[in-house]
């Protein structure tokens, strides 16, 4: 697919090393405002980037994510050159975010996006009690663990994949519910829904083990009630070069040893 690579604007971490790179790369491209640019370049590590994502939500504009951060994967390798190049010949993968709406202990009710995960954990030193149901039916009338989770597919190899979740291709309309420490049932470890499905989660005994729920970096405490559905209405367009898309990373993650 050709891209649109006219206008270039770069949005950099505040690393030392990502603020050098937009240094050089402005003398090369130029930098326009990222609100008129056809392309948004992100130069940092994965949590730039989801700033970044989370910005231009819903916007249609492309973003194309150079490491120079820690991990990067959701990011392509830094190159100074042929940038133009790159981005006209990249691939595109439309992410499509979670909804979180928490309910906290006062009543109010907190909305936020992720487009990774959101997770609930416990806010003690006490496991967290939750019951989960699946499109308004009970599923595990208890589950005793220090959290759990609702991944998107790019959210998969992240904490989701740390706590023993299963890697999703980008394009699987897919979500993974997958526990942290269970404890009870001891033996579940989660499980595969379809993105169409909502996930409620109750806390049970909210005072005596309170937990907080997290939508990426939106942080809710001492909630009593989560719902967490796949956003109909939104979408970010993310670019990867062809030799190094996000099925191959996917691939290659899964087959690691």
């Amino acid at each position: 697919m050709q891209n649109n690579a006219s206008s270039i604007a770069f949005l950099a971490s505040d690393a030392p090393l990502a603020q050098a790179a937009a240094a050089i790369l402005t003398d090369i491209y130029g930098n326009q405002d990222p609100d008129k640019a056809a392309v948004v370049v992100a130069l940092g590590g994965d949590g730039h980037m989801l700033q970044v994502m989370h910005r231009y939500m819903g916007t249609g504009k492309p973003i194309y994510g150079m490491n120079r951060g820690t991990i990067g994967f959701l990011m392509n390798e830094f190159r100074e050159i042929d940038l133009h190049e790159r981005i006209a010949a990249a691939v595109v993968n439309e992410i499509r975010p979670l909804t979180m709406s928490a309910i906290d202990e006062e009543g109010v009710e907190h909305s936020s996006l992720a487009i990774n995960e959101v997770s609930i954990f416990r806010q003690s030193y006490q496991a967290a009690r939750l019951r989960i149901s699946i499109n308004g039916k009970e599923r595990l009338a208890e589950l005793v663990c220090d959290g759990v989770m609702v991944a998107t597919p790019t959210g998969s190899t992240a904490y989701n994949l740390s706590a023993q979740g299963p890697i999703i291709p980008i394009d699987a309309p897919l979500l993974a519910l997958t526990p942290v420490s269970p404890f009870r049932p001891r033996r579940w470890r989660g499980a595969l829904l379809s993105n169409h499905q909502s996930v409620e989660i109750e806390v049970l005994e909210p005072r005596k083990r309170p937990v907080n729920a997290v939508a990426d970096a939106t942080e809710v405490k001492s909630v009593r009630r989560i719902a967490i559905r796949e956003a109909s209405n939104l979408t970010c367009r993310i670019l990867f070069d062809p030799d190094h898309s996000w099925d191959e990373r996917i691939l290659a993650e899964q087959f690691r040893y």
